[in-house]
């Protein structure tokens, strides 16, 4: 029986070949991490690997799949490695970036997902920068009470303090709002079955 010929295959975008890299970086991480430092340093890079997962799931554009898990995986190797302790402003700039990321990728699920509406004409570009703030806010919260829960019961060297928290807690915020405003003027968050449409 002849054989069929195989069907052209468009080749890869640049960055989804990134964002794939820097999964398999995450899956090595979380096996390199706990050789290093044992069954927390396991469970932070399990965390990220997943964190990694959701753009793909989602199925968001590469260039934000591959810098939103570029994003996570530096910054818990930055804990791992005390980068954080050496280099003082690092922590807030990590914490910006990282939270301004989430927030546009939990937002573009929740509207792929048709949870929220944005993305449309009946949807300005206010309520964009409202929705990914907020999630980011929510996101920062969280965060800080892993953070505290795993200081408290895990490992005490995980730090936290007031300053620290408030800190914290205010770079998430700018960051989810600067990120906020940055997306209201692309096309990354469309409602489903409009791709292709903008914010308006």
């Amino acid at each position: 029986m002849p054989r069929r010929p195989a069907l052209p295959t468009a080749p890869r975008a640049p960055w989804a070949v990134v964002a794939d890299g820097v999964r398999l970086l995450a899956a090595l991480s979380v096996l390199v991490g706990t050789y290093r430092a044992g069954a927390v340093a396991a469970a932070l890079f399990l965390l990220v690997l997943g964190g990694t997962m959701v753009p793909r799931v989602v199925g968001v554009p590469p260039v934000l799949d591959a810098l939103y898990g570029g994003t996570l995986l530096f910054a818990a190797w930055a804990a791992q490695l005390d980068w954080y302790v050496a280099v003082g402003w690092l922590d807030l700039v990590v914490h910006a970036a990282a939270t301004g990321l989430e927030a546009v990728v939990a937002t573009a699920a929740l509207t792929r997902w048709g949870a929220v509406a944005t993305g449309d004409a009946e949807h300005p570009r206010a309520a964009v920068v409202v929705v990914v703030a907020g999630l980011g806010t929510v996101g920062a919260v969280l965060w800080e009470v892993g953070e505290w829960f795993g200081h408290a019961v895990l490992d005490p060297r995980i730090q936290v303090g007031y300053t620290d928290t408030l800190g914290d807690l205010a770079a998430g915020l700018l960051g989810s709002v600067v990120a906020g405003v940055a997306v209201a003027w692309t096309d990354l968050l469309v409602r489903p079955g409009a791709s292709g449409s903008s914010p308006r």
